[in-house]
Formats: C-alpha cells, structure tokens, sequence
C-alpha cells in the first residue's frame, strides 16, 4: 500500500484481516514524499500507485480520501488533509488545525445542515493494468470535537449508521464495519480474492 501513515495501514491491515499481508512503503525502503497534484481523489491515488510501481517494479494500491461538506460546496475534498494549512490554520496535514479550521467555515457559511461523506478511492495497479474501487459513508459534521479514537475527522463525523456517534466514539472494529475505507478495501478485497 502506497503510504507511510501508519493509523491508515493500521485500519486497513485490520479490515483485511490475516487473508492478506499488507505492506507500506517503509517495508520497501521507499522514502520519498511521492506526489499527490491530481485535482481528483481517482487521480491522487492512481498517481500515488502507478509511482510505486513505475519505481520499485512492484504492484501497488494506493487510496486517497475525502471529506465533502454539501454546505461548503463538496469542500474541503480532495484537499482534506491539507486544508487547514491551505486556510492559514496550523501546518499541513494537522488534523486539529483541519478540524478547527472545518467547524470555523461551517459557522462563516452559517450552515442550516451540516451533511457531509467520507468518500475513500482506491487505486490498484496490477500487472499493467488499474482499476478503482470506490467506498462512500454519509453522515454529518458535528458541532465540536468529542472522542479519542480514530485520527484525522474522526472526532466531528458521525455517521449516520452511528446513531449519532463519531468515528472518534467507536471502536476499530465498529468503524471499520462501516467506514468509507472500510468499504473501499472490501471491494479490493473481493476482487483479488476473485483471481486466486
């Protein structure tokens, strides 16, 4: 999996279970910061995959992930994790900065609804070919952060299969039975179990 962020491979090696190992970068001594200039979610993962395996020989998936708000437009989207920073709140890819930054525009845009999806992409190149797997949980922005676990939005996203909880309230195995990411591996999933 083409990602140094260990809360991501975490999850994901937890949905997969023992059927698959999964690797991250680090495991083939892949240090680079690899790009992410596509303008889509379906560009940056495919870009991040086809890097991986245009450099190292080997087949690759790779995600990318993010939050639409519907009362800012589908923002903060495929710049989701940098949008604090872009905003003049914190550096790059802080998520308190991202999250302060998310509830200060939700309250500038004097929101009536606070809608919202998780919208995961991920890119599998192999053997020459790609292909994309697409997971999607809708839910709602809450007021003010609550929970401990999770990372990133975790603490302001409630599901709508939560009942009212964030990401940041469940347990792993409860978010990850229905998150975006969730959703997306189990597609990736499927289908490499399809070819053996």
């Amino acid at each position: 999996m083409a990602t140094n962020n260990a809360h991501k491979l975490e999850e994901v090696r937890q949905i997969l279970g023992s059927a698959f190992t999964v690797k991250g970068l680090s495991d083939i001594g892949c240090t680079e910061d690899i790009p992410e200039t596509a303008d889509t979610l379906e560009g940056n993962a495919l870009q991040k995959a086809l890097y991986v395996h245009e450099h190292y020989g080997l087949d690759c998936f790779a995600d990318d992930t993010g939050l639409e708000v519907d009362a800012l437009d589908g923002a903060p989207g495929v710049y989701t994790a940098r949008f604090g920073s872009m905003n003049g709140y914190g550096e790059s890819h802080d998520s308190n900065a991202n999250i302060q930054c998310l509830l200060d525009k939700l309250e500038e845009a004097e929101a009536e609804t606070r809608t919202a999806r998780f919208r995961t992409v991920i890119a599998l190149v192999q053997g020459g070919k790609e292909m994309l797997f697409e997971g999607i949980v809708e839910g709602d922005i809450l007021p003010q952060p609550v929970g401990k676990s999770g990372f990133g939005y975790d603490p302001v996203f409630a599901p709508v299969e939560a009942g009212g909880l964030a990401f940041a309230q469940m347990s792993a195995e409860a978010k990850n039975s229905i998150s975006h990411r969730a959703r997306a591996t189990k597609k990736l999933a499927e289908f490499l179990c399809g070819q053996q």
